[in-house]
């Protein structure tokens, strides 16, 4: 994997375990020559990763819509930043130039980013991992959540295992380097679960 976008807070709580992700996750990128792709901002969690990355001399690309550069929160020492009209085309944008994605704890915003991109694989419409960096078992109840899912014949369990999670940004990177995903072409011809 060449880039990875990570979905992130705009906001930082001050959580010291969640700083050492940030810091881990940096050195990860800078030991695997990894280019860091973002929400652009300079804010909260996003300008925390983006600045990690930086100062290890690793590569950071922003992408970020015009409405929030004119709220001046957009990240001006990246190595690049793309402007977008809106919110959608943002995240088009950051899954068009990503082989992977990963996604830390954060609000509404990052888990509307992360449900679409996940859709969006298992439609087939992109073969990139997705994996959440479960920092300090922040994502437990979503994956409970999910295999709840898997239970209730909402889900199918090899679709379940799209997602990839570890509470170490390490080896959360090792699985998505060996991920190989096939979409389920049976959920376009039969949508019954049971």
């Amino acid at each position: 994997m060449k880039s990875i976008s990570v979905f992130c807070g705009a906001n930082f709580n001050g959580d010291p375990v969640l700083l050492k992700a940030v810091e881990e996750l940096a050195d990860v990128f800078a030991e695997k020559d990894i280019t860091l792709v973002f929400g652009g901002g300079r804010v909260g969690v996003m300008g925390l990763i983006a600045d990690a990355v930086l100062t290890r001399g690793g590569r950071a690309i922003g992408v970020i819509p015009q409405f929030l550069m004119d709220k001046e929160v957009g990240h001006t020492g990246l190595t690049e930043l793309i402007i977008t009209e809106n919110m959608h085309q943002r995240k088009q944008k950051m899954a068009d130039i990503s082989d992977g994605i990963i996604t830390m704890p954060g609000g509404f915003g990052t888990m509307e980013e992360f449900f679409e991109v996940l859709t969006w694989l298992q439609l087939g419409l992109h073969n990139n991992p997705i994996g959440l960096l479960n920092v300090d078992g922040f994502y437990d109840p979503l994956l409970m959540q999910m295999d709840m899912m898997v239970d209730k014949k909402f889900l199918k369990s090899i679709n379940r295992e799209l997602v990839l999670s570890h509470d170490n940004p390490g080896s959360l990177i090792t699985l998505m380097e060996k991920f190989n995903s096939k979409p389920d072409d049976v959920w376009f011809r039969d949508r019954n679960l049971t």
